[in-house]
């Protein structure tokens, strides 16, 4: 359940930024656009917002976080430097790297088998600010229930999820797919979704 009314506002609205920010500091969930698609996002480092978060899609388990530059996300990796040097090629064009991850960077409620997290640089002019301006990592999942398509509609999705979340950024259709995905297993580079 939402902890605000919802709110609606268009992503250059100059309010946008500030209102999403004052909700995710509250432990409260926003829908924003991507350069991909919609996602759901929230403080990653709020139990109980990943929780709420959890409820909306149905599912728990790891999920991704957006970051304001590779060079920041490359200071929250706990892999080599070689290491690092390829996750740093692979994060262009919003793909996402899941890597092993230093202590306290995130929840632990989103991470995978060995403090693993995904990260992603996202190319949308809403969420490249919003994760400057955020102190904190910020999840970023699929609009959807857990089996269901991702949502790309605002209209939709505000008509399924006004009741849950606090605020939709609307930047209209978004006909996008997922980002590619690459997981680090074994000191190896291995393709999760094309």
């Amino acid at each position: 359940m939402n902890k605000y009314k919802f709110q609606r506002i268009h992503s250059t609205n100059p309010l946008s930024l500030k209102l999403a920010c004052n909700v995710l500091k509250n432990g409260g969930i926003i829908a924003y656009p991507t350069d991909t698609i919609y996602g759901f996002g929230c403080d990653a480092k709020n139990n109980k917002a990943i929780d709420c978060l959890n409820n909306i899609k149905k599912r728990k388990g790891p999920m991704s976080v957006i970051c304001s530059s590779v060079k920041k996300s490359l200071t929250w990796m706990k892999i080599n430097e070689k290491l690092k040097k390829g996750a740093a090629k692979k994060m262009k064009k919003g793909t996402t790297v899941i890597v092993p991850i230093k202590k306290n960077i995130v929840s632990e409620l989103i991470t995978g088998k060995d403090r693993s997290l995904g990260i992603r640089i996202p190319e949308h002019a809403f969420c490249k600010e919003l994760s400057i301006i955020y102190n904190n990592p910020i999840t970023t999942t699929s609009v959807n229930r857990s089996g269901s398509n991702p949502y790309s509609n605002p209209d939709k999705i505000e008509d399924e999820f006004s009741n849950e979340i606090d605020i939709l950024i609307d930047d209209g259709l978004i006909k996008g797919s997922a980002s590619k995905i690459y997981q680090l297993i074994n000191n190896k580079w291995k393709v999760i979704r094309l």
